[in-house]
This record gives C-alpha cells, sequence and structure tokens, in this order.
C-alpha cells in the first residue's frame, strides 16, 4: 500500500468524528495543487501527495478553531501547528494531525522558467528522481533535487514533530534537512553598505500586496493589521520605499520567535522578493541569544512571551 493510499485510509477512519480535514487536490492542472477541504470519502478520494504540495495547510486552523479539524502537513508544516499550540492559537484536542515525511516540495517559479511556454500539460510523475512532465507537444525529464524551493536546503524537520498519525514517504529522497542557508550566508557577508543596496532593491519591487502576511500561519491579526488600521495611523498607503521597509520590518519583528520558516511568505509573493532571508536572520539571532527554535516543543514558551530578570545569553549589568 502506497503513502497516499495510508494516508486516504487513515482520513476516512477519522472523518465521522472530524468537521473537515485539509489536504492537496490537483489544481487546474496536473502540475499545480490546491488546498483541498474535505468532508465526506469522494472527497477523501481525490487526496493527492506529491512533491506539488507546496501550501502550508496549518494557514487555516486559526480560522477553523471553532470547528473539528484534520490537517494534512509535511514535516516543516507541523511546525506552524506546534507554535500555534504553543500561543494557545488553536486547541490540541480539536486538531487532528496526519503528518507525512517529507523529501522535498517542487519550486514552480524556478520550474517554470525553465520550461517556458511548453503547451497544456497533461500529465506530471515522479520517478527515480525525476520530474517527468508530459505535454500537449513532448515531455521533459528533470532532476528533483534541482528544483526544490529554497527552504527545503534550510529545513532540519522532513519528519513531523508533532502528529496523531505518521506516514513515512519511504520512496522519497532524502533532500530536505541540510541545514543550508545560502541566501542568509551570503548577506551577512555583505557589507552593510552592500546589504542596504541589496534590500533596496528588492524592497522597491514590493506593491504592497500583503500576500506575505495573508500566506503566513502566524500572522493571525491580519484583520486588525497595523499595515490597514487608521487608529494608530502608523503606515501610509503610499507606495514609496520608506513604507515599504516600514511594513517589511515590522512584519518580521512580530514574528521574532515565531516564525517557523515555513517559507510561505516568499512562496506567494508575486514580485519574488527574497523576504524569507529576513525570518531566518532574525531566527539566528534568537538562536543565538535565546537558544530557541521556534515550532519545535508543544510545551516550551516562545522567548518573547515570557520574561527573565537574567538572561544567560545577554550580560545588561556589564555595560
Amino acid at each position: 500500500m502506497s503513502v497516499l493510499d495510508e494516508l486516504k485510509a487513515a482520513i476516512k477512519g477519522e472523518l465521522a468524528s472530524l468537521d473537515v480535514v485539509i489536504g492537496w487536490k490537483q489544481g487546474f492542472d496536473p502540475l499545480h495543487a490546491t488546498p483541498h477541504f474535505m468532508r465526506t470519502e469522494e472527497d477523501v478520494d481525490q487526496l493527492i501527495w506529491n512533491p506539488l504540495c507546496v501550501q502550508n495547510l496549518a494557514t487555516y486552523l486559526t480560522g477553523l478553531k471553532s470547528k473539528k479539524v484534520g490537517v494534512v502537513v509535511k514535516g516543516c508544516d507541523s511546525r506552524s501547528v506546534v507554535e500555534l499550540l504553543q500561543e494557545k492559537l488553536i486547541s490540541r484536542d480539536r486538531i487532528t494531525v496526519f503528518g507525512v515525511t517529507c523529501s522535498g516540495a517542487v519550486d514552480l517559479v524556478k520550474l517554470k522558467a525553465e520550461l517556458g511556454s511548453i503547451g497544456r500539460v497533461r500529465e506530471v510523475r515522479f520517478e527515480n528522481g525525476q520530474i517527468v512532465i508530459q505535454t500537449s507537444r513532448e515531455e521533459y525529464s528533470f532532476a528533483l533535487k534541482d528544483y526544490l524551493l529554497g527552504k527545503c536546503r534550510a529545513e532540519q524537520t522532513p519528519e513531523p514533530v508533532i502528529s496523531d498519525h505518521h506516514f513515512n514517504d519511504a520512496e522519497g529522497l532524502d533532500l530536505c534537512g541540510r541545514g543550508e542557508r545560502p541566501g542568509l550566508d551570503e548577506l551577512e557577508d555583505m557589507s552593510l553598505e552592500e546589504r542596504f543596496a541589496h534590500w533596496n532593491h528588492h524592497m522597491d519591487r514590493c506593491i504592497r500586496c500583503y500576500a506575505c502576511r495573508n500566506a503566513c500561519p502566524m500572522c493571525v491579526c491580519r484583520d486588525h493589521c497595523i499595515a490597514d488600521t487608521r487608529d494608530p495611523h502608523w503606515l501610509s498607503q503610499e507606495t514609496d520605499l520608506q513604507q515599504k521597509w516600514m511594513f517589511q520590518l515590522i512584519h518580521v519583528m512580530h514574528l521574532a520567535g515565531r516564525c517557523t520558516e515555513c517559507g510561505e511568505c516568499e512562496r506567494a509573493c508575486p514580485m519574488d522578493i527574497p523576504i524569507l532571508t529576513l525570518r531566518q536572520k532574525l531566527n539566528r539571532e534568537i538562536k543565538d541569544v535565546f537558544d530557541y527554535q521556534a515550532g519545535m516543543n508543544p510545551e516550551a514558551v516562545p522567548p518573547l512571551m515570557t520574561f527573565k530578570v537574567e538572561e544567560e545569553n545577554i550580560n545588561e549589568r556589564g555595560w
């Protein structure tokens, strides 16, 4: 029995006790997956599982906290579930987690740039570490490892941190867990002037669409976001560089000690701004100062949600 068959069977076994189970199904063509809300066994039959299932479905949990919800999560996504539990934004007794070991997710932007205009996609297969795309014109084959999301190299939790049902994708390639953050390492090697020019170049493309905020599983106050409020009026709707910077830095700071580096912000950005790097940088500082990594322990308290008179790695009295 395949991992997908096992997953479908487990969901059908829990379906009667849940209001909805969130997974993925095929989108508008075989190259795209889309979130799938399952309420019947017929819905479950449409479930898919492969490296095209890129969305972090934990983003939907806070909007469904009054219901009993099942959610299918990759290893990296499970950290978002843990963080939401830590902050008491969801209740453990109302969540059933179907965790699947992840072997990496496809970066569709990178893949489409390689493909160009290929005609209608008729079939997508994953065989022996290759992604095979059959179109109306011809068949294409690419090495999967060359077309993974950037976060997959950085992610160190391909195994779910939390799950009620665990499924091991034994046929997948073990491409996660390298701990590499090439964008961040390159940034830290720059001078301050180079960094400033780097971010001015990227931030100038921001259109303030808030896709990064809306896709983030930890941005739960989007209906009362500082970017939209007029009382107090911290930000205008102007699109000058200063206002773009202000919004992005506020967003990053609100995720300090909370961001699980799921990469949804960067994946959702229509302007291809490498904003995940900002979150990775702040996470590196949190790790150095507080020895804390978000979303790894349901019983832990995020460092910026508590207070200590003396922090082990902060020697204020010695200044």
